[in-house]
């Protein structure tokens, strides 16, 4: 235990906040419970507790961020829609609400829109992946009423922040009774021209965001988002589609499908489109740091490059020293032709006479060596044996091993040979006396 190193307690509740943010489920999330401990606050703030049997939750209301119902009280039962929390100077989980009403107030669209939502949320509509925004969007549609401001708002933030930006306005109407066949109708156009061979003949980009929405208006003005039809186009388009329908408080179903939701129409034309200028200050930026960059480089690689200069020239330096002193030696060292051909001559002369010498020497001792040879030679040949009066025997036949050695080499009538130092004598065995030991 002591090898881990450990996390501080404010460290792990923020990241643990973060990925509580970070989940798509967690956010407009519909609940009901009962209210407890309910407490506005001088600042503007309103805390309490939603529970029932199972559990209960904290929750907060910030200021002005939620209309809150007149009346309301401890025990009441309401329906909150709202995101999840964490607090971090306590650790508390909490639902930071965005919606809550009274239940025994909701008439009968609200009940309407609840069982929409808890459809959607059995089909898994609401918890599907998101698409993400294109970060530089080439042609973005805008359904939504016609000549409104809002649309004139869109128009010009997009225009003003990504001026290459196409824009398409499909104006729609966006309240009464063909409010929800016109939005369907609008998104559907929005989806014809997300497709490439359509945008192709029409040699446009194709679509590949798209905000639907309006300006703010009371509840009922703005109930076409909150209908089954508009839900279900805004979740079946294959790009992503921005709603931005009335004022940030107001949470309708349109929002919770759509893969992004803006507070305000000017906000939805702000998420969908880059800011030229941060793009320019960016790439400025960018420019100023890759040319610091450069720079830097280029000093590295000239300090290299003189180094090396430097040592190449000091090696070049000391060659060259290295070369003049044996050149010096070597100029030492020359003589004048006469003169090395006389001192070469008293050198041959002098090696001859060594020679001579070496000869005269060798010559003698082989004589010495040639005569004392000769003198062993002398006194082992057979001829000096026969110059002092003896005789070599050999057998007559010439066919077998001619030297008799011993008697039992002959039989009588053998013939054999004599040798004398001036001749020889031919005899035959006649008799035979071999001496006893």
């Amino acid at each position: 235990m002591d090898e881990i190193e450990p996390t501080p307690v404010g460290e792990f509740v923020q990241a643990l906040r973060a990925r509580l943010r970070s989940d798509d489920r967690n956010q407009h999330c519909l609940l009901k419970g009962e209210i407890r401990q309910w407490k506005p606050y001088p600042s503007g703030h309103t805390y309490f507790s939603l529970r029932d049997d199972g559990g209960q939750l904290s929750a907060v209301i910030w200021k002005g961020r939620c209309r809150i119902p007149d009346g309301i009280k401890d025990g009441q039962e309401v329906l909150v829609i709202g995101s999840i929390d964490l607090y971090p100077a306590r650790g508390q989980l909490q639902i930071v609400v965005e919606r809550i009403e009274l239940i025994q107030k909701i008439g009968a669209l609200e009940q309407q829109k609840q069982k929409l939502l808890l459809q959607l949320r059995q089909e898994g509509v609401l918890e599907r992946p998101r698409k993400p925004l294109p970060p530089f969007p080439k042609h973005l549609v805008i359904v939504t009423g016609k000549g409104s401001a809002a649309l004139a708002d869109m128009l010009q933030l997009s225009q003003t922040r990504w001026p290459q930006i196409r824009t398409t306005v499909v104006g729609v109407t966006v309240q009464g009774e063909r409010a929800v066949e016109e939005i369907v109708r609008g998104l559907a156009v929005a989806r014809e021209l997300s497709r490439n061979n359509i945008a192709d003949a029409l040699a446009i980009p194709p679509c590949d965001v798209v905000i639907v929405g309006r300006g703010g208006g009371s509840p009922e003005d703005l109930w076409a988002f909150n209908l089954e039809a508009v839900a279900r186009a805004i979740s079946a388009m294959p790009i992503p589609v921005i709603s931005a329908v009335g004022h940030e408080s107001d949470i309708l179903v349109s929002d919770l499908v759509a893969d992004v939701r803006a507070a305000t129409p000017s906000q939805a034309a702000e998420i969908a489109t880059p800011d030229m200028g941060d793009i320019q200050r960016q790439l400025s930026q960018f420019e100023g740091r890759l040319t610091s960059r450069a720079d830097t480089l280029i000093a590295l690689a000239q300090q290299r490059l003189e180094l090396t200069t430097h040592k190449l020239s000091t090696a070049v330096s000391q060659q060259t020293h290295r070369s003049r002193e044996l050149l010096r030696q070597l100029e030492q060292h020359l003589v004048a032709p006469t003169e090395y051909i006389a001192l070469k001559r008293h050198d041959v002369n002098h090696l001859s006479k060594r020679l001579s010498r070496a000869t005269d020497q060798m010559m003698q001792v082989s004589r010495s060596t040639l005569a004392h040879l000769s003198a062993q030679l002398n006194t082992l040949s057979p001829l000096a044996t026969l110059g002092r009066g003896y005789g070599i025997l050999l057998k007559g036949d010439a066919t077998t091993d001619r030297s008799i050695g011993s008697v039992d080499d002959v039989s009588e009538k053998t013939p054999v040979e004599i040798r004398l130092k001036d001749g020889r004598l031919n005899a035959t065995v006649d008799t035979i006396v071999k001496d006893t030991p």
